[in-house]
C-alpha cells in the first residue's frame, strides 16, 4: 500500500461507502498551536490530534518528543474513531512532519491502513476541497495499540546502525555539521551518520518528490539495496517524514524517536562535527 494519498483520491474516498477516518495533526515547532487553526477550518469530519500530548510524551531524558503513554495514544485514536478495520488518512498544514509522526505512530502500533495526505491542507483546498468548522463528537473507535509493526531504535541501536548500516540525519545540514544548534545542548551529529535533510524530500509544491526521484536520492546516500536503514532528527518528528519518504521509495527504515534531543542530553555520548560522517 502506498503511504501517501493525493487530494483527488481522498475526495473520492470520502464520498464513498467506506470513508477513512481523518486526523488533523497541524503542528509546528515553537507554535502557534494547531487547534485554533483546526477550529477555523478543517476537512469535513476530521478530528484534531495534538502532537505534543497525544503523539508524544512529556519532554525529558528520552528526548523532546518521546513515545507517548500507549493508553493516552490509544484513547486519542479511539476518540477519533480509529478502528483496525477502517482506513485512516492524516494531514497537517503542509510541512508533512506532524502528519508523518501520526502515520508512523499508527503503523508502529499495528494499524495496517494509514496514509498521509500529500501536500497537506493546501493540496486539499487547492483542489477545491471544502472545509468545515464543525467539530465531530467522540466517535468511539476500537483501536488498541500493539507496538512492533515498525522498527524502533534506541540510542544504542542508532550508534550500532551508524557503524553497520546507514543512519540518516534528517536535520538541516548546518545542524548536522555542528555549525549551529538552536534547540539542543550540543551541536553536531551521531558519529557515522549521513546528512540527509528532510527538506530535500519535497518539491516546491510541498508534495513529496516522485518515488523514482526519492529512490535515486536515498540510493546516492547509501540507503538502498541490502543496507539496513535508520533515521533520526532533532526529536523524532521530521525524521518520521523521512521514514515516510523512504517508504514511498520502497526502502524500509527504522526511527530513532529520541533522536538528537536524547542523544545530546548525555555528556558521555560521542559527537561528530563537520561534513564527514565522523
Amino acid at each position: 500500500m502506498n503511504a501517501i494519498i493525493t487530494a483527488s483520491e481522498l475526495a473520492r474516498q470520502t464520498a464513498g461507502e467506506r470513508p477513512p477516518v481523518l486526523l488533523d495533526v497541524r503542528w509546528q515547532h515553537g507554535g502557534p498551536p494547531g487547534r485554533p487553526a483546526y477550529e477555523a477550518g478543517h476537512l469535513p469530519g476530521a478530528v484534531y490530534i495534538d502532537l505534543d500530548t497525544e503523539l508524544a510524551g512529556p519532554p525529558g531524558e528520552n528526548g523532546r518528543h518521546p513515545l507517548p503513554d500507549l493508553e493516552t495514544f490509544g484513547s486519542a485514536m479511539r476518540r477519533a474513531g480509529v478502528s483496525a478495520g477502517r482506513p485512516v488518512v492524516v494531514y497537517d498544514g503542509g510541512q508533512g512532519w506532524a502528519a508523518a509522526r501520526a502515520w508512523w505512530m499508527l503503523r508502529w502500533a499495528g494499524h495496517p491502513d494509514v496514509r498521509v495526505l500529500d501536500g497537506g491542507l493546501a493540496a486539499w483546498t487547492d483542489g477545491g476541497g471544502p472545509l468545515s468548522t464543525e467539530v465531530p463528537p467522540p466517535a468511539g473507535g476500537s483501536f488498541t495499540p500493539e507496538p512492533g509493526s515498525l522498527r524502533l531504535l534506541s540510542a544504542d541501536d542508532a550508534a550500532e546502525l551508524a557503524r553497520s548500516g546507514v543512519l540518516l540525519d534528517a536535520r538541516a545540514g548546518e545542524r548536522y555539521r555542528g555549525e549551529v544548534e538552536p534547540i539542543d545542548p550540543v551541536a553536531g551529529h551521531i558519529p557515522g551518520a549521513v546528512s540527509a535533510p528532510t527538506a530535500e524530500n519535497v518539491g516546491e509544491d510541498g508534495r513529496l518528490r516522485p518515488a523514482a526521484e526519492l529512490r535515486e536520492r536515498f540510493s546516492a546516500l547509501g540507503a538502498g539495496g541490502e543496507a539496513e536503514v535508520g533515521v533520526y532528527c532533532g526529536s523524532g518528528v521530521s525524521a518520521a517524514q523521512e521514514v515516510l519518504a523512504l517508504a514511498v521509495a520502497g526502502v524500509p527504515a527504522a526511527l530513532y524517536v529520541g533522536s538528537w534531543s536524547e542523544w545530546s542530553s548525555q555528556a558521555d555520548r560521542p559527537v561528530a562535527t563537520g561534513a564527514e560522517r565522523g
